[in-house]
């Protein structure tokens, strides 16, 4: 029998630790809050939760501004997956632009180039999936320059594996309680 891992309150809200199950409503999860982009993690905030906890499915929820990017122009050598479940975004993947809408779901597989940017009149939420499995092989992946994501501030200066480098110009997002409207419904 597989045990139950209550989730554990912190300052910010709960966080998902141990390797049982656990049921965590995201308005009282620990959220990730920067200018144009709230996420929470409900498999790992950090390397070490990701990796000794949740080691094979990572899941991440993002409230995206128009214009904002859910991270880097990247590829990674896992399958990631993403579902739009309000809003509108723009996928930029291999150098293309597809436009999101609510329910459109997007699957990448391993390698693949690509980055969601928050589009339409008011902020998307995305579930972002992906598999974990292989990362510890290294390397996991790589920011990629790409001139359609830097159109949308959405790519590193130069190609890199270093997270840092790629993220240098993105301000640090701070550990945060859920606020009333940061999603709908």
């Amino acid at each position: 029998m597989i045990p139950e891992a209550p989730p554990e309150q912190t300052e910010a809200g709960l966080v998902g630790v141990g390797g049982g199950w656990f049921v965590l409503n995201a308005r009282e999860a620990s959220w990730n809050d920067r200018p144009g982009r709230k996420s929470v993690s409900f498999t790992g905030q950090t390397e070490f939760e990701s990796d000794t906890y949740f080691p094979q499915l990572g899941v991440n929820l993002a409230v995206l501004e128009p214009g904002e990017p859910n991270s880097m122009y990247h590829w990674e050598t896992e399958t990631e997956a993403f579902l739009v479940i309000s809003g509108e975004a723009l996928l930029i993947v291999e150098g293309q632009e597809r436009p999101l809408r609510q329910w459109d779901f997007v699957h990448c597989p391993p390698k693949t180039e690509h980055v969601i940017v928050g589009a339409g009149e008011g902020p998307c939420v995305v579930l972002a999936m992906s598999s974990r499995e292989n990362q510890e092989f290294g390397p996991y992946g790589a920011y990629t320059v790409d001139e359609v994501a830097r159109r949308h501030g959405a790519c590193p200066e130069e190609e890199t594996q270093d997270a840092g480098v790629a993220y240098a110009s993105v301000p640090d997002s701070m550990a945060s309680p859920y606020r009333e409207g940061w999603l709908p419904g």
